[in-house]
Formats: structure tokens, sequence, C-alpha cells
């Protein structure tokens, strides 16, 4: 954690000196940063396995320099499967820490960066039919999620309050979210559908998945569609995805 009375030159001694790769920065960078006369640190992203027992995070640190300018340097700080030393690197730019990421998480660099990965393509289908098959199969087993540290807690309100289905998550898993601090947002399904009436609708399935302050996760399964009556765009959240796709397969199906 930061100390508040911590003096910028022992904020930048204590995080080149735990670093492991401090001697790749560049000498004109040390030296710039050597004018510093403030600083100021956030906290980018965090990822918890606990069941592996892998976690990192991403800090971005910046200075203000003796000229009038600023620089920032990125630090990853991570825990690696079955190893519970904690390790600190920091580089001069974020895409160098996205490959440093890629390279000891075996994850591509586009995924290491910070912010969500691109989202699946969107599937057609032109026909009424396998309903079940459609909505019940599952996307990949291990999805990747790189946790943003945001207004999360009021997300999840946002989220809840905008569901209309009555078996809506309730109270305690609310009361549960007030403590979310982090979260990633994963769209796990999306296609478009002919009803048996013959109209057409939008289906879409997200996950939004927090870290509550004492570093567990909690899912919210969020449906989006058009299969109203009117034709008009509906939310419905649940609190496990075997739920959501039950919840589209019977829209689906009754229209």
């Amino acid at each position: 954690m930061s100390d508040p009375y911590e003096t910028t030159e022992a904020h930048l001694d204590r995080l080149l000196g735990r670093a492991l790769n401090s001697f790749d920065l560049p000498d004109r960078l040390v030296e710039r940063l050597a004018t510093a006369l403030a600083h100021s640190s956030s906290l980018c992203t965090t990822h918890h396995n606990p069941a592996a027992g892998v976690w990192r995070e991403t800090r971005r640190h910046t200075y203000l320099l003796a000229d009038g300018g600023s620089v920032s340097l990125w630090e990853l700080s991570y825990r690696l499967e079955g190893d519970r030393a904690e390790r600190h690197e920091v580089f001069a730019g974020k895409g160098e820490m996205c490959l440093a990421v890629a390279r000891l998480f075996g994850e591509a660099a586009a995924e290491a960066a910070p912010g969500p990965p691109p989202l699946p393509d969107e599937q057609e289908h032109d026909g009424p039919g396998a309903f079940g098959a459609l909505f019940t199969a599952k996307g990949p087993s291990a999805r990747y999620r790189e946790y943003a540290v945001r207004e999360s807690a009021d997300h999840a309100r946002r989220v809840l309050r905008r569901a209309e289905n009555r078996d809506r998550p309730g109270e305690g898993v609310a009361a549960l979210l007030r403590a979310a601090y982090a979260h990633h947002i994963t769209q796990a399904f999306g296609a478009r559908q002919f009803l048996p009436d013959g109209r057409g609708a939008g289906f879409n399935l997200y996950e939004h998945a927090f870290v509550l302050l004492d570093g567990s996760e909690l899912s919210l399964w969020e449906v989006e569609h058009t299969a109203t009556p009117d034709g008009r765009h509906m939310c419905e959240v649940y609190e496990s995805e075997a739920a959501a796709r039950g919840a589209m397969e019977l829209r689906a199906r009754v229209g």
C-alpha cells in the first residue's frame, strides 16, 4: 500500500529497488526521474485466481519533473502458480508491460493489455429449430479476465436495477456486490434467432464478473433480448450461466 507521507524520492527508490528488471530502464529515463518533485500511483487492473494460486496487479506511477514535464512507469506485481513469492517488474511503457504479462502467463499480447478482450463474433441463425443446442452450449471453460479497477459497486447496482425478471438476484447478492472494487465484462453469447411466429429476435449474454474486497469473485449473468411481444429491448439478470441460458431458450420458444 502507498504511504501518503512518503516522499517522491523514497517512493521511487522503493519502486526501483523491488523491481527485478529495473536495470533495463533507459539511463536517460532514470536520470529524468531523479528530478521528480511529486508523484501519484493508481491501480489499473487486478487478476486473481485463488484456486491456482495465481495473482497479478498492474499499477501506473506518474512523476512530475522539475522541468515541468511528467513521465510514467508501469509496474507489474504478481505471484505464479505454485510459488507464493511476490515479484515486481517495472516498465517504461504499457506495451512493454503487456508483453511481460504475455511472457509470464502465456497469453497473447493483445489479451494481456489492460481492458476487455475483443467480443466474439455474433452468430446468425436463419430459422427455428435446435433451441436447446443453441442456447445451452457453453463457451470456453476458462475465460480470460483482466479486472479493471473502477466504480464497480455502482456498475453492479445499475445491472441489477435494469433487470426486469422476477427471479433476478436478491438483496443478499446486492449486499455482497456493494464491496466490489473491480470488474470485467465478457460477452459469452450473441445470436439472432427466428421465433416460432416467424419474428426475428436478438439474444446476447454477458458475464459481469466482480472482485470483492475479500478477494473473492462473484458474477452476474445478463441476458439482453428482443423476444418480447412488441419487439422491445429487455434485460434479465441471473446468478448463474445455466439459469441465464435456460431463460434464453425459454424466451426463444415462447416469444
